[in-house]
């Protein structure tokens, strides 16, 4: 049915039918269809007043959050006590309960504490599985290295990790030494790629003299897959009574160092192609 313009008659006429429409329980979109009135504006003034059907309502995530926030509010609690009972951010629990009076402080000091730490643990809690996931997205991601991958990686490894020569002192030699496992299993998988023999590489544990020497030195010979007679007497570090060291515990393992015999060759390999990886650098970007 089409609207004449100017014609109060048939505008009424429309309203009464579009507004039966919508106590039956019919769309915006429906009565549009049925009328044939394709202006939103003169759609709207047809329906003026009258409620929308509830399935046309769209549902919202965080309407029981909504609802148990006010109730908690009416009920006498504050702003912080609903953040840490329901995990809301303060914003949220602003948004819905600001209409609702304010509630009379009643909790003690030793109360407000343990409310604040319950809402500081939670937040920590999702931060720390915002961490982890994190992480495991960006190990997955990762997938198997090809050769070339490993061997660039294994070159940045060593220029930032690894002993390097001077002009003011010559000394062309392969020493890797490292606190992090995993930074010890690549570089041997990078020997291992560029065909560096194990019979070659000599290790030495450095750690502290008042930590688990022994410890440390059975972890290193199982991770790097070495007999004893490839290692050097331990280094040991003297204990300074009056430093205050952070890496004491069961995971503290002092460092590794891993060298190379005959590594004069090796380690110019290794020099000409981190210098080759700077110039592709520069010329990628």
């Amino acid at each position: 049915m089409a609207l004449a313009p100017g014609t109060h008659a048939d505008f009424e006429e429309l309203r009464k039918r579009a507004v039966a429409l919508r106590r039956a329980g019919l769309s915006l979109r429906q009565i549009r269809d049925e009328l044939k009135v394709f202006n939103n504006d003169i759609l709207n003034q047809l329906v003026k007043g009258v409620p929308p059907p509830e399935w046309t309502k769209r549902p919202r995530a965080k309407d029981d959050l909504r609802a148990k926030a006010r109730e908690l509010r009416l009920q006498g609690w504050t702003y912080d006590r609903i953040e840490a009972e329901l995990g809301c951010s303060r914003s949220s629990v602003s948004l819905w309960v600001r209409d609702l009076p304010r509630p009379e402080r009643r909790r003690t000091p030793e109360e407000s504490a343990a409310i604040a730490r319950k809402g500081w643990e939670e937040k920590l809690r999702i931060r720390d599985e915002e961490r982890r996931r994190t992480k495991a997205e960006a190990k997955q991601a990762i997938g198997e290295l090809s050769a070339r991958e490993l061997f660039l990686v294994g070159v940045g490894l060593y220029w930032a990790e690894g002993a390097k020569d001077k002009p003011y002192d010559r000394r062309e030699s392969v020493i890797f030494v490292n606190s992090d496992p995993g930074m010890i299993k690549v570089f041997l998988a990078w020997l291992d790629l560029l065909g560096v023999e194990r019979e070659r590489l000599r290790y030495t544990v450095m750690i502290h003299e008042n930590a688990d020497v022994t410890g440390a030195e059975q972890f290193w010979a199982q991770l790097a897959d070495a007999d004893a007679s490839a290692f050097y007497k331990t280094t040991l570090k003297k204990h300074n009574p009056k430093t205050v060291r952070k890496n004491t515990g069961d995971d503290y393992r002092g460092c590794l160092a891993i060298k190379v015999l005959k590594g004069a060759d090796l380690y110019r390999r290794i020099e000409g192609s981190w210098y080759g990886i700077v110039l592709g650098a520069d010329s990628a970007t």
